[in-house]
């Protein structure tokens, strides 16, 4: 079983590479999570270099799955940072390399950054999920509600537009 650990940013920095590689993995394996086929290391590390000076400043938090050593697994938190919005995060870049997936492991991470979001008193989570996919189905078997779909909300790496679910969880009082 994976190990769910929260990086702070040192940790995250020293982790690039391999955040980089299940990023890159899952867009090559189809997965509609911003980037077209094609997408790079070096742009994945790009992608995760941007990411730090918000984990750095406290407004978003890592999470990764980790199994032997090895990074296989990632999800972002990230704390809305309007003055209307202190009870609000966002869950994204919830990833598991192709070669570690059906072991519960998404599921592991989910709870994690539902108990992330818990833990900073906030208490409404939202996400979206390319609408027929297997976060679909895994965020459905954890109690995430639907709010709708967009129809053509965003390009699959292969250029194909896909529809977007929308989902939202009351993860504290």
């Amino acid at each position: 079983m994976a190990s769910i650990l929260k990086l702070d940013a040192a940790a995250a920095r020293a982790a690039i590479p391999q955040l980089a590689d299940i990023l890159v993995d899952a867009v090559a394996h189809g997965a509609s999570v911003n980037f077209m086929a094609g997408f790079s290391q070096a742009e994945a590390e790009r992608f995760w270099q941007v990411q730090m000076e918000a984990i750095e400043a406290g407004g978003r938090e890592l999470l990764v799955a980790e199994t032997g050593g090895k990074i296989v697994g990632t999800v972002v938190v990230t704390f809305a940072p309007q003055p209307n919005g202190p009870h609000r995060a966002e869950i994204g870049k919830m990833l598991v390399h192709s070669g570690a997936r059906r072991q519960g492991i998404g599921s592991a991470l989910l709870q994690a950054a539902e108990a992330a979001v818990r833990a900073s008193g906030r208490t409404l989570a939202h996400l979206d999920t390319q609408t027929g996919s297997a976060g679909e189905a895994l965020y459905r078997a954890h109690g995430w509600i639907e709010y709708g779909v967009m129809p053509g909300h965003s390009f699959t790496p292969d250029g194909t537009l896909a529809s977007a679910t929308f989902f939202y969880k009351q993860v504290g009082p």
